[in-house]
């Protein structure tokens, strides 16, 4: 199992280390990394070219991401499969806290875990088989905005989608309309034997483009959403965007300024509320006057 993870890392490791800003990394320049990082990682080291030239071929099947070397230069990445959104940061960082936690359990005490598992998470596995399958999905389904009905579903199985520690199954419901459910409220789920035609047709990447979280409503409208922190906050949502069309039209001692092509979703609008002390929004005026709204009714609430 160490071995197997090991080999994954390494490939990630390559990856990042040649999608940076220099277009050529000089062999000896990686396999040197290489082995201080999978050293750190308390993995055997001695990688050598013959290793390298064997991962990028592994690379090439798997991710779909074709690596060179330019003779004189190094090697770089000469393409990926139609601008593969995957963040080989976070899958590296997912692998090292997997790994971490995996030693005989010897850095366990040095790894905080949530207090909480999100509920449903242990029907992950077999949703993820019937996705894989191409298998109908029946389970009954909690309705908590409708004083929490519970209807009965059956749905083809399409993607998992985590958002804010909590996932989500996005499947084609009874009249193949494309639909997000929450596995923390799905209960008595059945993996049927009915098997399905899949429409590749279907872009996961496109489903949350001008969203923020987990829900999306093709009705409303994208628009242009204007941002004003102070320069304390700015250096926070630097690090953290809040949405991937975010862009910095203003970084400097007393203001910090954003711009985003969103639209404006109740998720969104709780994200903007949970940094807001020195928020202010520019436009639209809709949004402005509905922060506002909330926060008069909040001050009366505790007046």
């Amino acid at each position: 199992m160490k071995h197997n993870m090991g080999r994954l890392i390494r490939y990630i490791l390559i990856i990042h280390k040649l999608s940076g800003r220099r277009k050529y990394v000089p062999g000896e320049e990686l396999i040197s990394y290489l082995n201080l990082q999978m050293e750190i990682r308390g993995y055997d080291v001695g990688i050598s070219q013959r290793t390298v030239q064997r991962d990028i071929r592994d690379i090439a099947d798997i991710f779909k991401v074709e690596i060179k070397n330019h003779r004189g230069f190094g090697y770089y990445v000469a393409g990926m499969q139609e601008e593969t959104d995957i963040r080989y940061q976070e899958l590296l960082l997912n692998f090292d806290l997997l790994t971490s936690m995996n030693q005989g359990g010897e850095t366990v005490g040095f790894i905080i875990p949530e207090h909480h598992r999100p509920k449903g998470s242990d029907n992950i596995p077999a949703l993820i088989r019937c996705i894989k399958e191409y298998k109908i999905v029946e389970f009954d389904y909690i309705l908590v905005r409708k004083g929490d009905k519970i209807i009965s579903k059956r749905v083809k199985p399409y993607f998992l989608k985590e958002s804010l520690g909590l996932w989500y199954l996005i499947a084609l419901d009874e009249r193949d309309i494309l639909k997000v459910y929450g596995i923390d409220r799905m209960q008595n789920i059945n993996a049927t034997d009915d098997a399905f035609e899949r429409d590749d047709s279907i872009n996961p990447d496109e489903l949350f483009k001008h969203s923020y979280g987990i829900w999306d409503d093709p009705s409303m409208p994208v628009e242009e959403v204007e941002l004003s922190y102070s320069p304390l906050d700015g250096k926070f949502i630097k690090t953290t965007p809040l949405h991937s069309s975010q862009e910095i039209l203003v970084d400097n001692d007393t203001e910090f300024r954003i711009s985003l092509q969103i639209r404006i979703t109740n998720d969104f609008v709780m994200a903007l509320l949970a940094r807001s002390a020195s928020l202010t929004v520019i436009k639209p005026l809709s949004l402005r006057a509905r922060i506002k709204e909330i926060y008069k009714e909040a001050i009366e609430r505790n007046n």
